[in-house]
C-alpha cells in the first residue's frame, strides 16, 4: 500500500485557508435560511449539526452518540471562484438517516446539500442565479425570478425563493424529515413553516449555534464551517485518502463516509442498515445527469453549472479552487491516486484549470 509522504500531506493543509475573511462574508451573504422538517416521533434526529458533535470524528458512532452529543446547529460550505462566477456549496449534516417506516432502509451519517452559483457583477457579493440541489442520489436545478439561467441538458425543477434577514434577501432552502433530502423551499418535506406543520427553521448567525428547543422550532441560529479550513472534513479526507480504510477513522473510501450497524441502527425485522452509505460533497453524484462525475459539484461545480443551466457564460478557469489545490499539493496526479477515486476524472484535466 503506497502512503502519501508527510511533507506532501504538510503541504496539502498549509494550503488550506485558515481565515479568508471575505469568501467567509460572501458564505454569510448567500447563507440560506433553512426550513428543516421534522417528525415528531424521533425529531432529534432530524436536527442539523456537525460531524464531529459527539466529540471526534469517528464516524462509526456518530448514530450511536445521538443521546449525548452538543446539536447545536451548524452548516458546512466552501467557495470556489471564476472570473465569471462564486460556486458556493452549503452541506447540512444529520449523524442519522431514519425511518419508522416497517419496511425501509437506514444508515449512519448523514450529509446532502445545495450549489448556490453567484453571478460576479460590479456589486460586492454578486447575483444569485441559480441552485442544484442534492437530493438523495438525485440532483434538483432551481432559478429565482428574473434569473438569465434557462434549461441545459436537464429542465429546470422549481422556483428559487428569498426571505429577508439580517438586512439583505437570503435564499430559502427545505429538507425533508429522516431521509434529509435538501431542495429548494418549499420543494422537499412536508414543512413550510405554516402553524400547523412540524419543523425547525435556521437562520445563518456570526456567532451563535443553537440547538432546538423541540421539534418545532421556528427560530433557530446555525453557525458556518468552512469545508476547506484546517481539521475540518476536507483535511481530513486528504490525510486519509491513501490509508486503508481498516486503519482510517472518518472515511471508509474516497468522498464515502464510515457508518455501520452499531447501536440501533436497523434495529425491527424488516429494516436494513445500510454501511457506509452517507457520501463528502466530493462524492456526490446524480447517476443519470449526462457526462458529471461523481464529486463534481464540489472538485468541478463551474462544469455541472454549464451542464444544467444555458443563458450565461461559465468560465471553466478557476481563479480559486481549494479543493484542487490541496489535491495537487498532496501530490496526486494520474498516476496517484486516492483509494476509490472515480475514474472518470482525470487529474491533469482538473488541474488544467486552475
Amino acid at each position: 500500500m503506497k502512503y502519501l509522504p508527510i511533507i506532501l500531506l504538510a503541504a496539502a493543509v498549509q494550503s488550506c485557508p485558515k481565515n479568508d475573511p471575505f469568501y467567509a462574508d460572501l458564505a454569510y451573504r448567500w447563507a440560506p435560511v433553512h426550513y428543516q422538517d421534522t417528525d415528531d416521533s424521533h425529531a432529534r434526529a432530524d436536527y442539523i449539526t456537525r460531524f464531529d458533535y459527539d466529540g471526534n470524528y469517528n464516524g462509526n458512532d456518530n448514530w450511536d452518540n445521538l443521546g449525548t452529543g452538543d446539536l447545536s446547529a451548524h452548516v458546512y460550505y466552501s467557495v470556489t471562484e471564476t472570473s465569471t462566477h462564486w460556486y458556493i456549496l452549503y452541506a447540512f449534516f444529520h449523524p442519522r438517516d431514519w425511518t419508522d417506516h416497517p419496511v425501509d432502509d437506514e444508515h449512519e451519517n448523514d450529509l446532502e446539500g445545495v450549489l448556490f452559483i453567484v453571478r460576479r457583477d460590479n456589486s460586492r457579493f454578486g447575483t444569485l442565479d441559480g441552485a442544484i440541489s442534492v437530493f438523495h442520489t438525485d440532483f434538483y436545478s432551481f432559478v429565482p425570478s428574473g434569473s438569465p439561467l434557462t434549461d441545459g441538458d436537464e429542465d429546470i425543477d422549481g422556483s428559487l425563493s428569498f426571505q429577508q434577514f439580517d438586512g439583505a434577501q437570503h435564499p430559502k432552502t427545505s429538507q425533508e424529515a429522516k431521509g434529509h433530502g435538501v431542495k429548494c423551499w418549499p420543494h422537499a418535506g412536508d414543512f413550510s413553516g405554516n402553524a400547523n406543520e412540524d419543523g425547525v427553521i435556521y437562520f445563518p448567525s456570526r456567532t451563535a449555534a443553537e440547538v432546538p428547543s423541540s421539534g418545532n422550532d421556528r427560530s433557530v441560529s446555525y453557525k458556518l464551517i468552512d469545508l476547506n479550513a484546517v481539521g475540518n472534513l476536507w483535511t481530513l479526507q486528504i490525510f486519509e485518502a491513501s490509508t486503508a480504510s481498516s486503519q482510517a477513522k472518518t472515511y471508509n473510501h474516497w468522498g464515502n463516509f464510515k457508518g455501520n450497524g452499531s447501536g440501533s441502527c436497523g434495529d425491527g425485522i424488516t429494516v436494513n442498515c445500510s454501511d457506509n452509505a452517507a457520501n463528502a460533497p466530493w462524492g456526490w453524484d446524480d447517476g443519470d445527469d449526462g457526462p458529471n462525475y461523481n464529486g463534481e459539484l464540489a472538485l468541478d461545480p463551474a462544469a455541472v453549472a454549464d451542464y444544467y443551466f444555458d443563458g450565461s457564460t461559465f468560465s471553466p478557469n478557476y481563479t480559486r479552487n481549494k479543493y484542487l489545490e490541496n489535491l495537487k499539493a498532496g501530490g496526486y496526479d494520474d498516476n496517484f491516486k486516492p483509494n476509490g477515486w472515480p475514474s472518470q476524472l482525470k487529474f491533469s484535466e482538473l488541474y488544467a484549470k486552475f
